[in-house]
């Protein structure tokens, strides 16, 4: 018999969409899903004929597995259809970003401002010899400049690197020497937590390793020299880092000068649009590779139907540019739709845990696309804040990132959305380019935790370890697996930079006939999605194989935890025990009585297998600056290991921490 993944926990809550959403949704008809299956080509073609082209394709998909092509003899820009497009239509005083800074200047801008300014940015970086095909490295702090010289780089056919504004030296060196960058834009800081990220600083370190191809450094004054007075907040002292005459240049000399007149370079639909390195592991950088037609295609679709865009919405994804999520959901799906949205720099507790829901508050934000992590901190925090804020501008509400625990589902629900807007929880990777998984908000009757189906136009399933279709019939029963993607879509990663045997190997090696995404999944019995994270993150336990997600969102479920890390530790006669990591509520007692109610709390909720051998209480968990837990840590800490790489942490004094802690466990 074909091996599966043990799917313990059951979710029997439903949210339909109310009628009064479905009449104004963009998508309220059961019937495109069987339209976009029977034509999966021309409703992809369908899509990519809204967008502006030069010239139109001769072939939508050209398929030679792992290599796709899509759109062939098509010629765009990226920049354009985000941007100018808009303008030309008579609709350049149209709002397209609100800026809000941590310290509170907020600026806004036309999309006839922001046409002008990547004009002026892109004019800089040709004037600094970039030239179609080169790459440009962008390691820049959450704001406007960083979308607008991604833009830049989309208008003049550079294809950019947006590296993290907080990753480390090594991490920024490793990334541009691997595109071979020719251009560093940076800034001198960003704030953060009312402090300085001091990113030329880190770029000067960075850039000592060893960069070669490195030929000049554009900064951005973004913070000032220490003394600087923004908003009543007063800049710090800090390390602006060492200047170098002949390779480093003001933003202000580079870039304001300009000409506001640049024309965007036609692109074929396969040009390079952008590299983005994936993070965590401890091997070499892995650059996803995404090209501009059919990317383009795929985030202007899953952006208009799932966060069903109105031309007067406000829409705010709270992600930052350095991720895919801020490349498709910020600059270029939204932008393609021409929408007005939120950009915002800082943390949400800055000044106060209240600043994302003043945020809404003071700009009437009408979709909000955030991370299950930061929905968890919000419920710890407590419900006073977005209790003291107006939050009925809000209509839609979305995550992104990692599966949304149900309770915290709940609580969104609950707290944010007040119980009146749909919830759009979302499935797809930076390999993936755009949303894979979702439901369609004015059709798919939602279920707290579930991604519920494949956005219409794709083929998803379930494989077991062997290779068995086990989701091809699934109904009355729930079946758990590896999820795949069995044929292409038009945002797929089209290789890995400079390496296309670790492209094949690491996609398309384990199936023949199918994209194995590294999740694992189940179907339940309606045919809906559960999302049960990396397969790396699946234990056995006494021949079981069992979700770390679930027993979290167990875990996660009693009133007493804000938050749960689960991992499967080794274990003589099991093979692996559970060992969970618990950040508990204010006003619970992290005592004996506890470990014991959550013990008991799990087997009921799943079953005595999944009950967690160890519970340990800690105030925090090591996580990316994206957010999402680094469970590997966490394994190394409970096996004694040496630690693997913690470059992207968002806090790697946390490990440290665990790692005392870990040495005198709560009793179980």
């Amino acid at each position: 018999m074909s091996e599966t993944i043990a799917t313990l926990l059951h979710e029997t809550r439903r949210f339909p969409p109310s009628e009064a959403f479905k009449a104004q949704a963009n998508a309220n008809d059961p019937a495109i899903y069987d339209q976009a299956e029977a034509d999966w080509k021309g409703w992809w073609a369908s899509w990519a004929e809204k967008l502006d082209w030069y010239e139109p394709w001769n072939e939508v998909v050209s398929w030679e597995r792992p290599n796709a092509k899509w759109f062939s003899g098509g010629k765009l820009n990226a920049c354009y259809n985000a941007v100018d497009r808009h303008v030309e239509a008579g609709r350049g005083d149209k709002l397209a970003f609100i800026a809000e800074g941590e310290p509170g200047d907020v600026r806004t801008f036309s999309f006839a401002q922001v046409k002008d300014r990547v004009s002026q940015i892109a004019n800089g970086l040709k004037a600094q010899g970039v030239v179609k095909g080169d790459r440009v490295c962008i390691y820049m702090p959450m704001g406007p400049e960083l979308a607008f010289t991604m833009l830049a780089c989309a208008r003049i056919g550079a294809p950019h690197s947006v590296v993290f504004g907080g990753f480390s030296a090594d991490s920024l060196a490793d990334r541009i020497n691997d595109a071979q960058a020719k251009v560093l834009v940076t800034a001198d800081g960003g704030w953060r937590r009312g402090g300085i990220v001091a990113l030329k600083k880190i770029a000067d370190q960075a850039l000592a390793k060893g960069c070669p191809s490195i030929e000049k450094v554009l900064v951005y004054e973004r913070v000032g020299a220490p003394g600087t007075l923004t908003e009543g907040t007063v800049t710090p002292e800090y390390d602006r880092g060492e200047w170098r005459p002949g390779r480093d240049l003001w933003w202000s000399e580079a870039i304001d000068g300009q000409s506001q007149d640049c024309p965007c370079e036609p692109m074929e639909a396969e040009d390079l649009l952008f590299i983005l390195y994936t993070s965590g592991s401890t091997g070499k950088p892995k650059g996803v590779m995404h090209t501009t037609g059919g990317y383009l295609t795929g985030v202007l679709a899953t952006s208009k139907l799932v966060f069903d865009l109105k031309d007067d919405d406000v829409f705010w994804c709270t992600a930052d540019c350095g991720w895919i999520t801020g490349h498709s959901y910020i600059v270029y799906g939204p932008m393609a739709n021409g929408v007005t949205q939120i950009i915002y720099e800082g943390s949400p507790d800055t000044p106060n845990k209240d600043r994302f829901w003043r945020i809404i508050e003071q700009h009437r934000v009408n979709i909000l696309y955030t991370a299950p992590t930061a929905i968890r901190a919000f419920m710890k925090w407590g419900d006073a804040y977005p209790a003291s804020c107006d939050l009925s501008s809000l209509r839609l509400l979305g995550t992104v990132g990692e599966p949304i625990n149900p309770e915290a589902w709940i609580w969104y629900n609950e707290k944010i959305g007040g119980e009146r807007c749909p919830i759009v929880d979302t499935w797809w990777q930076t390999e993936t380019g755009a949303i894979m998984l979702t439901p369609l908000p004015g059709i798919v009757a939602t279920k707290p935790g579930s991604a519920t189906r494949p956005f219409p136009g794709l083929l998803a399933s379930v494989y077991s370890e062997d290779g068995v279709d086990v989701g091809l019939e699934h109904k009355g029963e729930d079946v758990g697996g590896l999820l795949v993607l069995k044929r292409p879509w038009p945002s797929m990663i089209r290789g890995v930079w400079g390496d296309p045997q670790r492209f094949k190997e690491t996609y398309w090696d384990r199936f023949e006939d199918a994209y194995f995404a590294g999740d694992g999944a189940k179907i339940d019995a309606e045919g809906y999605y559960w999302i049960l994270g990396r397969v790396d993150d699946i234990m056995v336990v006494a021949g079981h194989n069992i979700s770390t997600m679930e027993v979290e969102s167990a875990l996660v479920g009693h009133p007493a935890v804000a938050e749960a890390a689960v991992i499967g530790k080794a274990d003589p006669l099991k093979g692996q025990a559970i060992a969970a990591f618990v950040i508990i509520k204010a006003g619970w007692e992290p005592n004996d009585a506890l470990v014991k109610a959550l013990r008991d709390h799990v087997a009921n909720e799943i079953g005595p297998i999944a009950k967690p051998s160890t519970i340990i209480f800690t105030a925090d968990v090591p996580k990316t600056r994206s957010g999402k837990i680094m469970r590997r840590l966490l394994r190394d800490i409970a096996e004694g290991r040496v630690l693997g790489d913690t470059t992207t942490l968002a806090d790697p004094s946390v490990v440290n921490a665990l790692k005392d802690q870990y040495s005198t466990p709560q009793p179980a």
